[in-house]
């Protein structure tokens, strides 16, 4: 793969980031049944994308996935979304994502970049280098809170 470019997400892109949202998600069995019957869930905030806290990876043009992040009122910077085309799992896309996220949270002054995984998404999440904090409850079912030590 080419090198993975990451930029701020643009307004326009609101949409075609949300259809990727649905793809990623439904591409996790262990989310399709929920998510088919709460479609509300998928939704990118334009507020999000106003603030300038949502970034798109893209090689030549394509883009591959996005981050979104959320200011938390302890400092701390949420990585509220992370969701990358499935047919580019597993080649860096994730990890690039979280690379800069980490970049942007630091400059920000963060301490920590926190995130709430589901129980699949959790290996990835330690081996980008972050750590267990505690159980958390979703609307979904049980999911781990994880943090990044910045």
């Amino acid at each position: 793969m080419r090198a993975i470019d990451i930029r701020v997400a643009r307004r326009d892109e609101q949409k075609a980031l949300e259809a990727l949202q649905w793809r990623a998600s439904l591409a996790n069995e262990n989310d399709r049944e929920a998510l088919l019957a709460h479609p509300e869930v998928v939704e990118l905030p334009l507020q999000q994308l106003e603030a300038g806290l949502v970034f798109v990876a893209e090689a030549e043009g394509t883009t591959l996935g996005f981050a979104a992040l959320l200011r938390r009122d302890d400092g701390d910077i949420e990585l509220d979304g992370l969701f990358v085309e499935p047919d580019r799992w597993k080649q860096g896309v994730g990890r690039a994502l979280v690379e800069h996220c980490e970049t942007f949270a630091r400059a920000e002054g963060a301490e920590c970049l926190q995130v709430i995984g589901g129980f699949e998404a959790v290996p990835f999440y330690r081996r980008v280098g972050f750590e267990d904090v505690g159980p958390y409850q979703t609307q979904f079912g049980p999911a781990l809170r994880l943090r990044l030590k910045l």
